[in-house]
């Protein structure tokens, strides 16, 4: 039988939203100096550029929730109907909620893959290819997914094999026990 140890390893939102920024800033400002030490000033995108990266910014905030959940749902091997998609409005914050218990492993992988695959990604190939617009948009989804390293940092402690279940209003998680781990 799965019980709740009470064991919550998250933090506000609002709380989770300010902290992110702290490491979104120097992220930012290495990001930015690397692509234009590589590829000068003559990559910024153009004006008419920007109409098609407000439209990526928008799809991109969806698409970043929904990389949490179909990853998650993969490694975690959770139906899809596990899951919510959500916009806290005290915080200005979408989410993505798994409502099941699931191993440590896949929450991290799941925390971990939007960032990787919209940001870090985008923003390394525009390295190469001086593309502003990539640059742009892997600059800004990998700065968008601090939030999601800062709850790897909250929960970096926590030991493998560890049952977690997604906290319904917090960034992070609260640690679930079976009653044979209490005991050992």
């Amino acid at each position: 039988m799965m019980t709740k140890t009470g064991l919550d390893v998250s933090i506000p939102m609002k709380e989770a939203a300010g902290k992110s920024l702290i490491i979104a800033i120097p992220v930012a400002v290495l990001q930015t100096g690397l692509f234009y030490s590589v590829n000068g000033f003559s990559a910024l995108p153009t004006r008419a550029d920007m109409a098609l990266y407000a439209f990526l910014l928008l799809f991109g905030i969806f698409v970043h929730e929904l990389i949490h959940m179909f990853v998650w749902a993969f490694f975690a091997k959770k139906s899809l109907r596990a899951f919510k998609l959500g916009f806290q409005l005290s915080s200005f914050t979408p989410y993505a909620h798994c409502r099941e218990p699931m191993d440590i492993r896949p929450y991290r992988i799941g925390s971990f893959a939007p960032g990787f695959l919209l940001g870090f990604v985008p923003w390394l190939i525009s390295l190469f290819t001086a593309n502003g617009m990539q640059f742009l948009f892997g600059l800004l989804y990998t700065t968008a997914a601090c939030g999601d390293f800062l709850i790897l940092w909250v929960i970096r402690t926590i030991k493998p094999g560890t049952s977690v279940q997604d906290h319904p209003t917090n960034a992070g998680c609260l640690i679930i026990e079976t009653e044979e781990r209490k005991f050992q």
